[in-house]
């Protein structure tokens, strides 16, 4: 199900963008291709470049997601909450391959992207619009995919002034970050050195 923008969705700068992964969150990548979409969950994306902006994601050769990112050169990084820990465990779970609705079955919702036409999932807290970078060798040898960051977006509550503030955010904003088995952790407390 597709719904409307976010209240509290808010542009980053894109010179701000790898903040957005710099603390090793788990990770949904969304992607659509002819009018089919998917989303699944990834443990391994990681910032790459700053300017223009750049991360890494791992996308299995055997994912649907993998071939609509193939398909249409684009993708987005969507970065869950807590609150969304089951679906992420689920829609990395399924397989849109032998469960088509998993989406639906999952209550993930989307809401349109600004840049590209993968959709973003409502829910989460951050959102990196990407397009490929096309890297043959690493694709098919590694599933390693890089993406250029065309827009980002935060939600205001947990994400501003440039940086993460989940001291000051409810619980069910902080971060997720896979370790296996089932088992997430949740971003921790602050802590400034220097």
């Amino acid at each position: 199900m597709t719904t409307a923008t976010p209240t509290h969705f808010t542009a980053v700068p894109l010179d701000k963008a790898y903040r957005l992964l710099n603390h090793g969150p788990t990770v949904l990548v969304s992607s659509a291709h002819m009018g089919v979409s998917n989303v699944m969950a990834a443990a391994w994306s990681m910032p790459l470049d700053f300017d223009p902006p750049k991360l890494t994601v791992v996308i299995d050769k055997s994912t649907l997601t993998r071939e609509l990112v193939e398909g249409s050169g684009q993708f987005a990084l969507n970065i869950p909450s807590r609150a969304l820990a089951a679906q992420t465990l689920a829609v990395g779970t399924d397989s849109a391959r032998v469960v088509p609705d998993k989406l639906k079955k999952h209550g993930i919702t989307t809401f349109a992207a600004r840049q590209i036409v993968a959709p973003l999932v409502l829910g989460c807290v951050g959102w990196l619009e990407c397009r490929v970078v096309p890297e043959p060798h690493n694709q098919q040898t590694y599933d390693l995919f890089i993406g250029e960051v065309a827009a980002a977006w935060a939600d205001a509550r947990v994400f501003h002034e440039g940086r993460w503030q989940f001291d000051q955010a409810p619980d069910d904003l902080r971060t997720l970050h896979y370790v296996a088995g089932g088992q997430f952790y949740v971003i921790g407390e602050s802590l400034l050195v220097g």
